[in-house]
């Protein structure tokens, strides 16, 4: 059976190269062919979050605080969001658009670190394998709906407003 944890996981991983591979860019078209592809997944990954598994989290999260870690997550992602917005402003490669994406990475990486620490145990210790494959195959559909980020919300969201109508 596929399990949301793995995907999500997988997704995790794949962000914190893409931030790697930034570091062996050597020309702006390089830093523009990596940093393109990971703010559009940056963007999707969080819309996918919050699509898929921060709802079955608020409704079946018993472990922790799953309405806490929610809110961690939205307001982490708004982070996210923003500092890819801020960075899309600017020309690549400049002082500027460095310090964007700086922002986003480490904001991202805080985000990732802190995930994984509370809601995904939660998540684990609160949820059956069978949820886990049913969220996974949504996980799935929900990129496959928006390859290359199409139609991915990237305003920002309420955590209160957003945990309301998910609980």
């Amino acid at each position: 059976m596929a399990d949301v944890v793995d995907l999500v996981y997988a997704d995790h991983d794949w962000l914190r190269r893409q931030f790697f591979l930034l570091d062996y860019a050597t020309s702006n078209a390089e830093l523009k062919a990596v940093w393109e592809v990971l703010a559009t997944r940056l963007d999707t990954h969080a819309e996918a979050e919050e699509t898929v598994f921060y709802p079955a989290l608020l409704k079946k999260g018993k472990a922790g605080d799953p309405e806490d870690e929610t809110e961690d997550a939205i307001v982490d992602h708004n982070k996210i969001r923003g500092a890819v917005a801020e960075a899309r402003s600017h020309r690549v490669g400049s002082k500027v658009w460095f310090e964007a994406v700086g922002r986003a990475r480490t904001e991202n990486g805080e985000h990732l670190d802190e995930e994984e620490r509370e809601a995904i145990p939660d998540f684990i210790k609160s949820t059956t394998p069978e949820l886990r494959h049913q969220l996974a195959m949504e996980w799935l559909r929900f990129y496959a709906d928006h390859q290359a980020g199409a139609g991915v919300n990237t305003k920002s969201k309420d955590a209160a407003d957003y945990i309301e109508a998910h609980s």
